[in-house]
């Protein structure tokens, strides 16, 4: 057979395809529709690589830190920057301080001009924040002057919040948090190695994500096939073979699946318009993001038709087209399940090598890893057809809505299973990434050692404050129900370079009752605990002898290799020091002589530098932390407050299961879109028989219920195979990362009742349509 003969046939179907009137047009659309969902997920996927180009791009031409030791000279193209990060309401807002220190300083990335001292420009979603109702103590803690927008250049997202305000005198010195700089930008470095867990995290989500939206595809250029391959015997009629009938077929196909790409491309275009207008689980991007590989999409473009032509012609291989009809009607031979088994026994025979490799010993096998999860979730598409035929095949008895389903699925349970396919994929591989992110989490997460039962916030200076003012700052904010402010400095044997140096907490004796056992205390007091830290047992001893009682010390002692000179305050150690035992959740672990302020001297009080206050608030009181804030922002713009956790995560773990989230709720869309569109193939193919039904007395309700079970039964099947498949994947995954297999089943049920949901409310969707078909008016035919 030469290729002008299959381009002729395939022609000859297109033609078909394109020329059969309503039914024909009626057809293609629907193989069109569900090829187009998927061909829009399929570009927004291979835009993503763009994407995380983009983002990392910005990163780091606004990078504005430097952790140099050598400062660069005040000149005319330097800058002094600071970070001013905020929160609000959980959200990030992206802070910065600027201040130019010459005619020729560099604009920040996306900045027209620098804003003056009291002014600030923004990005467009913080000024459409700013201007809403709701935002007056945003506006309290940000109170400058906008002069203008930050351009998307200097944005990693169209819904970022950020703000570059200007200010003046700012402080360059070692304590403070401002840098001098000559430009934007992160320096080169050497690039961190990348976990192998983590990469093996995201090798599963592309597959997992990616694969039902495959399986779909192959589904919806079969739509319309029982009336294509009845309307086929005709052309037998005039003389076709079998061989050119279905390349015949698959020009259908394909005229479906170009049609499908056109209508995709338009959704995509749609798609990346509305995203770069909407936020997802906290992540947003631009439009011009979200360009496709043009690799990628040419692979897109060039894959869908020859899919859906292959798909075709493996499909009719089962059905024979006679000139007299189809020889499908006919009993047909059962399923053999060994060929079957095959995908999934070398999909885990791929992954088999990779077990126990973990962290320490190498990356894993992409292609092995690739190749393995595919093939695992493809065996689900050759499995669920024996298992509905195996199962149906010996239901019978029952209501008659039960009978008229089950008579219909065991005459096409092919075309049911494939109804499911994508479902059971999707749920499968959501179980098993549940099951690998919930085993591994431990991996990802420390413990910050801190009680937030005890203290909810904690705010650090950049400079040194006055601790009664503090607490009396905080004291009086509305939702603080108690604060304690704490200032640390250095004592030493010597005015300069003293050969024995140590550190020194200095607060009131209710703050200093957060940090050790005192058994009473007044101001003047001095203590001393015998470990450093509840972290170590180690004794203290050492710094004990050097704190004898009438021993002079000196507080802030210089040294030479400091920038600045210390104040080096003489102090006696008073003869009421006291030992006592630090408290097994002090919140300090680094200093062990504890002074009340009044044992200082006043010479030593410029010395003391604010080590954090600790709040306690009221959990009744709405936006409390927005009022701290607000508190914190006027007192020190500088400063940094947050939130004490009990945990921290790792942020590339955290934004990996971000990605997933976000690519679920779109796989998951896309799997409601296209059962609807599937469903509503189904019930055309049968609207002729449902009319006739009606039309000889069968109540709608018995027909409603029969296909709601005609649903229902090969859901529950392909759940209870995905739910198989799904654990079996996890805990390979987990033995590849050296994790315990412990089954989440809690997890495992979330998943599966999801994809339940999906599908009960694409059912719901379908009644609608399904009454409109029940009428005797369907009866006529053109």
């Amino acid at each position: 057979m030469n290729t002008r003969q299959w381009a002729r046939d395939l022609a000859v179907g297109a033609r078909f395809a394109v020329t059969g009137g309503r039914e024909g047009w009626v057809r293609m659309t629907l193989t069109a529709v569900g090829v187009g969902l998927g061909v829009a997920l399929l570009l927004l996927c291979t835009a993503l690589p763009n994407v995380f180009a983009a983002r990392h791009k910005v990163e780091d031409a606004r990078y504005d830190y430097t952790y140099s030791d050598k400062v660069p000279p005040k000149a005319d193209d330097t800058f002094l920057i600071a970070a001013t990060d905020t929160v609000w309401h959980d959200v990030d807002v992206r802070g910065r301080l600027v201040e130019p220190e010459g005619k020729r300083a560099p604009l920040p990335p996306g900045v027209d001009s620098f804003p003056g001292k009291g002014e600030m420009v923004v990005s467009p979603a913080l000024k459409e924040l700013l201007a809403s109702d709701g935002a007056k103590l945003l506006r309290e803690r940000l109170p400058y002057k906008i002069t203008g927008t930050i351009g998307e250049s200097g944005l990693i997202g169209s819904h970022e919040l950020a703000y570059y305000a200007g200010a003046s005198g700012l402080k360059l010195t070692d304590s403070s948090p401002v840098h001098r700089l000559t430009g934007y930008g992160k320096p080169d470095a050497t690039p961190e190695k990348t976990d192998p867990v983590l990469l093996l995290m995201v090798l599963v989500v592309f597959v997992v994500l990616l694969t039902p939206v495959a399986v779909f595809i192959a589904a919806a250029v079969r739509f319309g096939g029982e009336r294509r391959d009845r309307r086929l015997a005709a052309l037998r009629l005039v003389g076709s073979d079998s061989h050119m009938t279905r390349r015949i077929a698959a020009g259908e196909a394909l005229a479906g699946a170009l049609l499908g790409l056109v209508i995709g491309s338009g959704f995509f275009l749609l798609g990346r318009q509305t995203l770069g207008s909407t936020e997802l689980l906290g992540v947003s991007v631009w439009p011009s993001y979200l360009d496709p590989s043009p690799g990628l999409a040419a692979l897109v473009a060039v894959a869908i038709p020859i899919a859906a032509v292959l798909v075709t012609l493996l499909a009719m291989r089962g059905v024979v087209v006679e000139p007299l009809g189809v020889v499908r009607a006919a009993k047909q031979r059962r399923r053999r399940l060994w060929w079957r088994l095959l995908p999934p026994l070398a999909g885990l025979t791929m992954l088999y090598p990779m077990i126990g490799k973990g962290h320490e010993n190498g990356d894993f096998n992409q292609y092995l890893v690739i190749g393995g999860v595919l093939l695992l979730l493809i065996g689900i598409t050759a499995l669920l057809p024996w298992v509905v035929e195996a199962v149906v095949v010996r239901l019978g008895k029952g209501a008659l809505s039960w009978q008229l389903a089950v008579r219909r699925l065991q005459l096409s349970s092919g075309t049911a299973a494939r109804m499911v396919n994508g479902i059971a994929v999707a749920v499968a591989g959501a179980i098993a990434l549940q099951m690998l992110f919930t085993g591994t989490q431990s991996q990802y997460t420390k413990a910050t050692g801190k009680d937030p039962g005890r203290v909810q916030m904690q705010v650090d200076f950049s400079d040194r404050k006055p601790l009664s003012g503090v607490e009396r700052e905080f004291t009086g904010t509305k939702g603080v129900r108690a604060a304690v402010a704490l200032a640390i400095s250095e004592y030493g044997d010597a005015r300069r370079n003293p050969e024995n140096s140590n550190g020194l907490t200095v607060g009131g004796c209710t703050a200093l009752r957060e940090l050790a056992t005192l058994p009473s205390c007044k101001d003047g007091d001095v203590f001393v605990t015998r470990t450093r830290s509840h972290y170590t047992s180690s004794s203290n001893a050492d710094e004990i002898a050097v704190l004898k009682p009438g021993r002079k010390l000196y507080i802030d002692p210089s040294y030479d290799d400091a920038t600045e000179r210390g104040i080096e305050a003489p102090w006696t150690v008073p003869a009421n020091v006291r030992v006592v035992d630090a408290r097994e959740d002090s919140l300090q672990d680094a200093n062990s002589l504890l002074v009340t302020p009044a044992a200082l001297p006043a010479k030593a009080v410029p010395a003391l530098f604010s080590d954090g206050v600790y709040l306690r608030l009221d959990p009744s009181v709405p936006d409390s932390r927005e009022h701290i804030r607000n508190v914190v922002a006027r007192i020190d713009p500088l400063a940094r407050a947050y939130s004490w956790s009990a945990t921290e995560e790792d942020v590339k773990y955290t934004s990996i299961r971000t990605g997933l989230l976000v690519g679920s709720a779109f796989v998951l869309a896309l799997i409601g879109a296209s059962l609807l569109v599937s469903q509503l193939e189904q019930l055309r193919e049968r609207r002729k028989l449902l009319s006739a039904l009606v039309a000889f007395g069968t109540r709608r309700r018995t027909l409603s219920l029969s296909v709601l079970w005609q649903t229902a039964l090969p859901v529950g099947l392909g759940l209870v195979l995905a739910t198989t498949v799904g654990i079996t994947l996890g805990s390979v995954l987990l033995k590849m990362t050296r994790t315990p297999v412990a089954m989440d089943w809690a997890s495992v049920l979330t998943m599966t009742g999801v994809g339940a949901a999906v599908v009960g409310v694409v059912t719901l969707l379908s009644l609608p349509p399904l009454l409109r078909m029940m009428r005797p008016e369907g009866l006529r035919t053109e």
